[in-house]
């Protein structure tokens, strides 16, 4: 073991499986979690036409799941500190596959929405530690780089679930997108149970989960983003947001004075005095918010507006992600060297840049016009995650490390669910506009200039939140080489 490991352990060595076998387990949870989403999001416009339902309830089936995850990450992180990563991961893994089932099992769109809750808990356990777990089993010095792997398999999930999408939906029903996963992942339980499962691990000893905090994190972030999702679209007079604000308004202050007295809080505030942890979680927010505007409207955009087929457009979403699986582990490895300050700066600076091109489209571009626009958001993406991901988990000591991942992937799905938020309320009120109150529902040809007109509205306030979140990157200041 090297002294790096040793000054990680607090010089206890660790029996441990093999660190790229244990990678190859964290490598199947991510893809599994990723493949999801992309896919979900492919299909989003057949989802919304089969149920006959509106724009802003049928993003409920990403929100709902985001909502979920964003929720319960940080309880799930203190959990694996308490009780190993392996045990959260195994059994997130399972609850995720049988959530897969309860999708394509649904007969309405609520019932859509509630199963997709349910796989939420099981990917919120299953993100809570997969980077920790990478991070234990990886010396200091090579940290970007199994991050940047890490990257490049979020970047295979992504890629391959836009295609796989496309090519299912051309087939098939919506519901194979989450018929697809039952097969992998229950060999992914079935190898995490025989290669985790007796493994020892570094636990928490003499510590006790903090009830009252986790209660009280999961109603706050619940409220929230209750709030920014249900608000716009029933009113923020309405019951739903009257109650979302007011349970907002007590939980908040409630969980800081309560997080303020334990002695092992949930949401460990001493772990946000470091500049640069903080500042990598609210770039990662901002990062994941303009990604996500483009996520969630672009399939609107190829499959109704420009008429590109199913697989076609599932082909044209993997367009920024392929550029993530090439980029991360270059730009992982040299932020080890170098620092993660320029490179996540570089990074939401494309990523800025390709929003604004995004918003100036054409109606029915030629795929090259597409796909350089993608090409170069995909180039900001993959320059700024590793960095920045491996920057965060620096910050923190190892008996940390648990809750600071889960705050690292509740940071990721906050700003996905902000991004879909932004993105539907921006376009929904541009298009209720100029359409003289008109909800969108289903693509009109008649009505293309006024899809345009928020589709390039929605694209720019994207490019605002990453356009503003570049000098904050900026500030983190310089972080030592990792070596």
């Amino acid at each position: 073991m090297t002294p790096l490991e040793n000054a990680d352990t607090g010089g206890q060595e660790l029996k441990k499986p093999g660190k790229w076998l244990v990678f190859l387990l964290v490598a199947v949870g991510v893809f599994m979690c990723t493949l999801d989403s992309s896919i979900v999001n492919i299909a989003i416009p057949v989802i919304m036409e089969s149920f006959g339902a509106r724009l802003s309830m049928v993003q409920w089936v990403v929100m709902g799941y985001l909502l979920t995850v964003s929720s319960l990450l940080l309880c799930f992180g203190r959990v694996s500190d308490l009780y190993g990563r392996q045990w959260v991961y195994i059994r997130g893994m399972a609850l995720f596959t049988l959530g897969s089932a309860l999708c394509g099992a649904a007969q309405s769109l609520p019932m859509l929405v509630f199963a997709r809750a349910f796989q939420g808990v099981g990917a919120a356990m299953v993100m809570a530690c997969t980077q920790a777990l990478a991070v234990d089993h990886f010396p200091a010095s090579e940290r970007g780089k199994v991050l940047g792997a890490v990257g490049m398999t979020v970047a295979a999930g992504l890629a391959t679930g836009p295609a796989i999408g496309g090519l299912l939906l051309s087939v098939a029903s919506w519901r194979a997108i989450f018929y697809i996963n039952l097969p992998v992942g229950c060999l992914a339980v079935f190898l995490a149970a025989r290669i985790l499962g007796t493994a020892k691990e570094r636990r928490a000893e003499g510590e006790s989960f903090d009830w009252p905090g986790a209660a009280l994190l999961s109603v706050c972030f619940a409220s929230l983003l209750l709030l920014a999702g249900g608000g716009p679209e029933a009113g923020f007079d309405s019951p739903l947001a009257l109650g979302a604000a007011f349970a907002l308004f007590l939980s908040a202050p409630a969980l800081i004075l309560v997080e303020r007295r334990s002695a092992h809080p949930v949401m460990d505030p001493g772990i946000f005095k470091s500049r640069m942890f903080s500042v990598s979680i609210a770039t990662a927010v901002c990062m994941f918010a303009g990604l996500f505007a483009i996520v969630f409207l672009m399939p609107f955009y190829l499959m109704r507006a420009s008429g590109y087929s199913e697989r076609a457009a599932g082909g044209m979403m993997m367009v920024p992600f392929v550029f993530l699986f090439v980029n991360s582990p270059i730009t992982g490895i040299l932020s080890d060297r170098l620092g993660s300050r320029a490179f996540s700066t570089l990074g939401l600076a494309l990523l800025t840049a390709g929003l604004a091109a995004l918003a100036f489209l054409p109606l029915g571009a030629p795929p090259l016009s597409v796909a350089w626009r993608l090409a170069l958001a995909g180039l900001g993406i993959s320059t700024f995650l590793p960095p920045n991901s491996a920057a965060a988990l620096s910050a923190v000591p190892m008996a940390r490390r648990g809750i600071a991942a889960a705050t690292v992937a509740t940071a990721r799905n906050l700003g996905m669910v902000l991004g879909v938020t932004l993105a539907g309320l921006v376009f929904n009120h541009v298009y209720s506009a100029d359409t003289g109150g008109l909800q969108f529902t289903a693509y009109a040809p008649a009505l293309a200039p006024h899809f345009m007109r928020a589709f390039q509205c929605a694209m720019l306030s994207g490019a605002v939140v990453t356009g503003a979140a570049a000098p904050l990157a900026w500030m983190r200041g310089f972080d030592p080489p990792r070596r």
